[in-house]
């Protein structure tokens, strides 16, 4: 049976509609920690992944986020 590897893991893309929109990378297990920090102003892109490392992704400001899920905006 095929298991997806964790380099493999899904992505988003996180594009920043103001400047300053904070993007927070939090950890897995069983204390949740932020583990990287990206500041970006409007216009920027940032492709993120969640690995055997990133659990979730907290956006703080106006955003533009992208999965294959389909699209919602932070911060409205």
């Amino acid at each position: 049976m095929f298991q997806e590897s964790p380099i493999s893991a899904e992505y988003i893309v996180i594009k920043a509609l103001e400047n300053g929109v904070t993007i927070i990378g939090l950890t897995r297990g069983k204390d949740t920690k932020f583990h990287h920090t990206e500041k970006l102003d409007k216009g920027e892109v940032i492709v993120a992944q969640f690995t055997e490392h990133t659990s979730a992704v907290k956006i703080r400001g106006r955003a533009e986020v992208l999965t294959k899920h389909g699209r919602v905006e932070a911060g409205i």
